[in-house]
């Protein structure tokens, strides 16, 4: 079954133009991991997806229900996905070959 989810996966143009992956890739294959229950390979595929899952949480109960200190929780957790996610860009990258 999860083979037919894939079939519907949007293609890196980054990876496919320059072959390097880019700083997203790997969040549809951890997405679809996720909803097969593999949660452990979902966060080796993409290591920020649950911080993701967490600020856009935040985000969605702050805009229905406001609550004290959204917004800086909201920058915390953005300052530690955009840390994450370039970390694990640099270490893919230049690191792991």
């Amino acid at each position: 079954m999860q083979s037919t989810f894939e079939e519907y996966m949007v293609p890196c143009l980054n990876k496919k133009l320059f072959g390097i992956d880019c700083m997203g890739c790997g969040m549809q294959r951890s997405i679809s991991l996720i909803f097969y229950g593999d949660f452990v390979e979902a966060f080796y595929m993409y290591p920020a997806i649950y911080t993701l899952i967490l600020l856009f949480g935040v985000i969605a109960i702050n805009s229905f229900k406001s609550f004290k200190y959204a917004n800086k929780i909201i920058i915390i957790l953005a300052i530690l996905n955009a840390i994450i996610i370039i970390g694990n860009f640099i270490i893919k990258t230049f690191l792991i070959k």
